[in-house]
């Protein structure tokens, strides 16, 4: 267990002290998903071991998310990367990942972190805009838990901050883009979302119809949406809608599945006059730098996650000042200015 103690890791895990010291000794009456948790729990630790160390007020705070596992591997590394060397309290970080679910499912992972009482000093949170999780939201805070909303927001909640792009300028910048890469006067423009229940999402749509509209109203727009950015479902929507489309044919990919959105274009025999996406995760870069798509829309994860560490640290009253809630800009990144912590060693 790498000293880790039995408390840290029930804390970690969410188990009872009882059930890590069954799993950690091989003792019979532990359940696989037990095992499973603690060995998470374990690595979770191991990996920031080092800010652990650093720090005099020990806090834990709890990342729920609903995003494909290429993008929530990518919001994890980027909120440990922001661990170490926090002055003046050692933060620590469970992680609640689901790559899709209902909006009940997201509350109930967040009634159960309320549940726990102070073990959770705050939550970090991406999930649907929908009633049933701002009432968790609120829920938490009444039990003095601060939840900050990351990359995508949620309305009406008792949130204390949203960290993360800014959705209206990077759906404005996709339209510039589009019509100023393709060229062409005429034409059909698929628009991929994940989720239509993600706000983010949906005010990158909006800014980029309606500035597209704008500037290239000769383009038309079509959405294809509620495939939870995962591969067999978008290649499969994307397909069934390339067969209404004629004409020249443009990709924005707001909600990811790239590889797949482009083996759809291929079974189809379709060459896109232009393909953007957002977020340089692990598949995205791969295609940037194989001339796969064109560019990528990029904010930097790891500035989200700063933003959002500090915010809780504020509302605790460990750092100085207040939550505020902090929109990240955007970058335009082809495969010719990767940015250098991205480039290949």
């Amino acid at each position: 267990m790498r000293g880790h103690r039995i408390a840290d890791v029930a804390e970690q895990s969410g188990l009872s002290s009882a059930t890590v010291d069954r799993v950690l000794h091989g003792r019979p009456g532990a359940s696989p998903r037990a095992v499973r948790a603690v060995e998470q729990a374990v690595a979770e630790l191991d990996r920031q071991a080092t800010a652990l160390r650093l720090g005099a007020r020990a806090l834990v705070l709890d990342v729920v998310m609903q995003a494909p596992d290429r993008f929530s591997g990518a919001v994890r590394e980027a909120v440990e990367s922001q661990l170490t060397g926090l002055r003046p309290a050692a933060v620590r970080a469970r992680f609640h990942l689901r790559e899709s679910g209902t909006v009940d499912d997201v509350a109930a992972t967040l009634e159960g972190i309320g549940r726990r009482g102070r073990t959770s000093h705050g939550v970090l949170l991406k999930a649907p805009d929908d009633p049933h999780v701002a009432a968790a939201i609120d829920d938490l805070a009444d039990r003095g838990i601060p939840t900050v909303t990351l990359v995508t927001d949620v309305h009406r909640s008792r949130r204390v901050a949203y960290a993360g792009p800014d959705h209206d300028s990077a759906g404005r910048t996709a339209a510039h883009v589009v019509h100023r890469w393709g060229a062409t006067e005429h034409g059909t423009v698929l628009v991929t979302m994940s989720r239509s229940s993600f706000v983010g999402e949906r005010t990158r749509v909006e800014a980029f119809v309606e500035q597209l509209a704008a500037d290239a109203p000769g383009l038309v727009v079509r959405r294809v949406t509620d495939a939870d950015g995962l591969d067999a479902s978008t290649r499969a929507v994307v397909a069934a809608e390339l067969e209404q489309v004629t004409g020249p044919v443009g990709v924005y990919s707001v909600g990811g599945a790239n590889r797949a959105i482009i083996a759809a274009l291929r079974a189809k025999g379709v060459t896109p006059f232009v393909h953007v996406g957002h977020d340089l995760d692990a598949d995205n870069l791969a295609l940037l730098r194989a001339g796969e798509i064109d560019l990528v829309l990029h904010h930097d994860l790891r500035e989200d996650a700063r933003s959002a560490i500090r915010a809780v640290l504020q509302h605790h009253g460990i750092a100085p000042g207040a939550p505020l809630s902090m929109a990240s800009g955007v970058q335009v990144v082809t495969r010719h200015n990767i940015p250098a912590r991205l480039a290949p060693r």
